[in-house]
């Protein structure tokens, strides 16, 4: 399942970063068709490629493999300011998206 899933889950964060997979790979310190060819489902990273294609991404390991998450930088950071708010701002905001999403499924 990850061997099919991770080139589309790379190349999907790659594209919100808005880099080339070229740039990717010479910014990892890899070849220039080493993204490209994780991507195509020729090869898959070791370990530690892993961790810097993650760094690069500015996500954890864990937020790579979150795919219900589209934007994993941006909820991170946003939880992150959530945690930091009143409880009572808290929970306003919280029922503020509970009528959003409640909004988007109708």
């Amino acid at each position: 399942m990850y061997e099919e899933d991770f080139p589309i889950r790379l190349a999907k964060l790659r594209a919100q970063k808005g880099v080339s997979a070229r740039d990717m790979s010479l910014s990892i310190g890899q070849n220039a068709g080493y993204i490209n060819n994780i991507e195509n489902g020729k090869a898959l990273p070791s370990m530690s490629s892993f961790f810097f294609i993650c760094e690069y991404l500015k996500i954890s390991p864990q937020e790579f493999f979150d795919t219900d998450s589209g934007q994993p930088e941006d909820l991170r950071e946003l939880i992150s300011n959530l945690k930091q708010l009143d409880p009572l701002y808290l929970k306003s905001i919280s029922a503020l998206v509970e009528g959003l999403v409640k909004k988007s499924k109708s």
